[in-house]
């Protein structure tokens, strides 16, 4: 990482509440296309949550602590960490910040920081709700990205393409964007559904498929300047009834279990990587998918 930052626009992708099995599914399946074309050998990587609900999750990750690889064989090489004394996940490759948190360090080595919220912990409506869009330099909430919006994501990603598009040509860009439209409710998203039928494991399917018909997009205006080191995962996962539990905010597999990609998204001088290609040079390849234990 300490060769990427600098040389490349960074962008961090949340999709809120976004299952592993759902998301392992779909691509298996071939019916999110536009993100098994970026994800490394087409599948995603089973990682656990560093929280069980988006507050949580969001303060670790922003920090550093992205979802952890689903296997024993730690201590797993962190991309990023704030400099502490004795972490046991900071290694040469890592690139190590002295700031609380990765929007702050990013803006100290120059980058432009954006957030594009999405669910209600990023709506700046109260103090609560600023807290985390607070961490960067410039940050957008409007009511067409929250959870209850049908056209969320689409909307996100124009206001991305803006924001790309007004990015100064010598300043490197870190987007974040936190995805809302797989969070309850998404019954929206299923084709023939109504809000009686209720949100489900099918409907966060559908609105999954709805994400990654507008994911290309955002993709190729973060790399229309310049390289782009992306970061694609979920912050946590949500429960239909499994064991009898709905929603988040618990210790459920379901949730602690989570999807994870990174990846370079090449600039416009580049050649794409071949489908099996590493995720980035000199970065910690993705571990090998494990059965639950």
């Amino acid at each position: 990482m300490n060769e990427i930052v600098g040389s490349h626009d960074l962008l961090l992708v949340t999709l809120d509440t976004l299952r592993f099995d759902v998301a392992r599914e779909l691509a298996e399946a071939g019916r999110i296309p536009h993100l098994a074309a970026v994800l490394p050998g087409g599948r995603w990587e089973r990682r656990h949550s560093p929280g069980s609900f988006t507050y949580a999750a969001h303060q670790a990750i922003l920090a550093g602590f992205l979802p952890t690889p689903a296997s024993p064989d730690g201590p797993h090489p962190r991309l990023f960490a704030a400099r502490f004394a004795g972490s046991e996940t900071t290694e040469p490759r890592t690139w190590v910040f002295d700031t609380p948190d990765l929007p702050s360090a990013l803006a100290a080595a120059g980058y432009r920081t954006v957030c594009i919220g999405g669910v209600g912990f990023f709506n700046k409506q109260g103090p609560l709700g600023s807290v985390l869009p607070g961490m960067f330099q410039e940050s957008h909430w409007e009511p067409e990205f929250g959870v209850p919006s049908p056209v969320s994501f689409e909307a996100q990603v124009a206001r991305a393409e803006e924001v790309a598009a007004g990015q100064p040509a010598g300043q490197p860009l870190f987007l974040f964007l936190n995805v809302a439209a797989l969070h309850q409710p998404n019954w929206f998203h299923l084709p023939g559904a109504t809000r009686e039928h209720g949100d489900s494991r099918a409907s966060h399917a559908a609105a999954l498929e709805y994400v990654d018909r507008h994911i290309g997009r955002l993709f190729a205006a973060m790399s229309r300047r310049r390289p782009c080191f992306a970061v694609v995962c979920s912050d946590h996962g949500t429960a239909y009834g499994e064991d009898g539990y709905t929603g988040h905010r618990i210790g459920h597999e379901v949730v602690w279990t989570v999807p994870y990609a990174h990846f370079v998204l090449p600039g416009p001088a580049e050649d794409p990587p071949a489908p099996d290609a590493a995720p980035a040079q000199d970065l910690p390849a993705p571990a090998q998918e494990t059965q639950p234990r």
